[in-house]
Protein backbone atom coordinates (compact mmCIF):
# COMPACT_ATOMS: atom_id res chain seq x y z
CA UNK A 1 0.00 0.00 0.00
CA UNK A 2 1.35 3.37 -1.23
CA UNK A 3 1.22 6.32 1.58
CA UNK A 4 -0.94 7.89 -1.00
CA UNK A 5 -3.65 5.16 -0.98
CA UNK A 6 -2.84 4.87 2.66
CA UNK A 7 -4.16 8.23 3.56
CA UNK A 8 -7.01 7.55 0.90
CA UNK A 9 -7.77 4.48 3.02
CA UNK A 10 -8.22 6.05 5.80
CA UNK A 11 -9.99 9.39 4.56
CA UNK A 12 -12.82 6.56 3.37
CA UNK A 13 -12.91 4.85 6.83
CA UNK A 14 -12.96 8.33 8.71
CA UNK A 15 -16.19 9.14 6.37
CA UNK A 16 -17.45 5.75 7.19
CA UNK A 17 -17.48 6.75 11.06
CA UNK A 18 -18.50 10.11 10.49
CA UNK A 19 -21.64 8.97 8.93
CA UNK A 20 -22.46 6.22 11.14
CA UNK A 21 -22.33 8.90 14.59
CA UNK A 22 -24.85 10.90 12.09
CA UNK A 23 -26.84 7.57 11.28
CA UNK A 24 -26.81 6.86 15.42
CA UNK A 25 -27.80 9.83 15.64
CA UNK A 26 -30.64 10.27 13.93
CA UNK A 27 -31.41 6.48 15.26
CA UNK A 28 -31.71 7.70 18.53
CA UNK A 29 -33.59 10.78 17.85
CA UNK A 30 -36.68 8.33 16.29
CA UNK A 31 -36.18 6.16 19.73
CA UNK A 32 -34.52 3.43 17.71
CA UNK A 33 -32.13 2.97 20.90
CA UNK A 34 -30.54 -0.25 20.52
CA UNK A 35 -30.06 0.66 16.58
CA UNK A 36 -28.24 3.75 17.71
CA UNK A 37 -25.95 1.74 20.02
CA UNK A 38 -24.90 -0.29 17.28
CA UNK A 39 -24.33 2.41 15.05
CA UNK A 40 -21.95 4.09 17.64
CA UNK A 41 -20.26 0.80 17.70
CA UNK A 42 -19.32 1.00 14.19
CA UNK A 43 -18.52 4.48 14.49
CA UNK A 44 -15.70 3.60 16.70
CA UNK A 45 -14.90 -0.07 14.30
CA UNK A 46 -14.12 2.47 11.15
CA UNK A 47 -11.68 4.94 13.35
CA UNK A 48 -9.73 2.11 15.01
CA UNK A 49 -9.48 0.80 11.25
CA UNK A 50 -8.34 4.20 10.52
CA UNK A 51 -5.89 4.11 13.08
CA UNK A 52 -4.86 0.62 11.96
CA UNK A 53 -3.97 1.87 8.27
CA UNK A 54 -1.47 4.35 9.64
CA UNK A 55 0.63 1.22 10.34
CA UNK A 56 -0.96 -0.70 7.43
CA UNK A 57 -3.10 -2.96 9.45
CA UNK A 58 -5.87 -3.80 7.20
CA UNK A 59 -7.71 -6.14 10.10
CA UNK A 60 -10.02 -9.18 8.49
CA UNK A 61 -13.24 -9.27 11.70
CA UNK A 62 -14.05 -7.30 14.23
CA UNK A 63 -12.13 -8.99 16.81
CA UNK A 64 -9.19 -8.89 14.96
CA UNK A 65 -9.39 -4.85 14.62
CA UNK A 66 -9.80 -4.57 18.41
CA UNK A 67 -6.53 -7.06 18.90
CA UNK A 68 -4.64 -4.97 16.87
CA UNK A 69 -5.59 -1.90 18.24
CA UNK A 70 -4.70 -3.49 21.97
CA UNK A 71 -1.13 -5.16 20.04
CA UNK A 72 0.00 -2.15 18.51
CA UNK A 73 -1.45 1.32 20.24
CA UNK A 74 -2.37 0.59 23.89
CA UNK A 75 0.43 -1.84 24.41
CA UNK A 76 3.07 0.92 23.22
CA UNK A 77 1.17 3.33 25.54
CA UNK A 78 -0.31 5.29 22.33
CA UNK A 79 -3.68 4.95 23.78
CA UNK A 80 -4.30 3.98 27.70
CA UNK A 81 -5.97 0.75 28.62
CA UNK A 82 -8.99 1.96 29.19
CA UNK A 83 -9.25 2.60 25.39
CA UNK A 84 -9.18 -1.28 24.74
CA UNK A 85 -11.83 -1.43 27.16
CA UNK A 86 -14.43 0.77 26.04
CA UNK A 87 -13.82 -0.90 22.41
CA UNK A 88 -14.39 -4.58 23.95
CA UNK A 89 -17.31 -3.34 26.01
CA UNK A 90 -18.82 -1.36 22.52
CA UNK A 91 -18.49 -4.17 21.26
CA UNK A 92 -20.31 -6.24 23.53
CA UNK A 93 -23.24 -4.51 23.30
CA UNK A 94 -23.35 -4.10 19.46
CA UNK A 95 -23.95 -7.86 19.76
CA UNK A 96 -26.30 -7.40 22.40
CA UNK A 97 -28.06 -4.33 19.93
CA UNK A 98 -28.51 -6.77 17.15
CA UNK A 99 -29.05 -10.16 18.40
CA UNK A 100 -30.60 -10.20 21.88
CA UNK A 101 -34.12 -9.02 21.42
CA UNK A 102 -34.87 -8.91 25.17
CA UNK A 103 -31.80 -6.36 25.53
CA UNK A 104 -32.97 -2.77 25.20
CA UNK A 105 -31.35 0.24 25.88
CA UNK A 106 -32.15 3.30 26.96
CA UNK A 107 -32.02 7.06 26.11
CA UNK A 108 -29.95 7.31 29.12
CA UNK A 109 -27.97 4.40 27.99
CA UNK A 110 -27.22 6.09 24.87
CA UNK A 111 -26.48 9.27 25.99
CA UNK A 112 -23.65 8.25 28.22
CA UNK A 113 -22.48 5.52 25.69
CA UNK A 114 -21.96 8.38 22.87
CA UNK A 115 -20.32 10.51 25.22
CA UNK A 116 -17.31 7.59 26.06
CA UNK A 117 -17.61 7.21 22.24
CA UNK A 118 -16.66 10.88 21.54
CA UNK A 119 -14.58 11.07 24.23
CA UNK A 120 -11.89 7.65 22.56
CA UNK A 121 -13.30 9.22 18.74
CA UNK A 122 -11.40 12.64 19.62
CA UNK A 123 -8.09 10.63 21.18
CA UNK A 124 -8.26 8.50 18.02
CA UNK A 125 -8.96 11.82 15.39
CA UNK A 126 -6.20 13.26 18.27
CA UNK A 127 -3.60 11.00 16.95
CA UNK A 128 -4.11 10.73 13.13
CA UNK A 129 -3.97 14.51 13.19
CA UNK A 130 -0.33 14.44 14.87
CA UNK A 131 1.12 12.05 12.42
CA UNK A 132 -0.37 13.88 9.71
CA UNK A 133 -3.00 11.40 8.54
CA UNK A 134 -6.34 14.12 9.24
CA UNK A 135 -6.83 17.63 8.44
CA UNK A 136 -8.26 19.85 11.19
Amino acid sequence: MTERNKGENIREELERADRSLEAANILYDHTYYNEAVSRLYYHLLYLLRALLLTKGLEPRSHEGASRLFALHFVKSGAFPAESSHSISKFMKFREEADYNPSYMFTSEDYQSLRQEAESLADKVRAFLLQEGYQRT
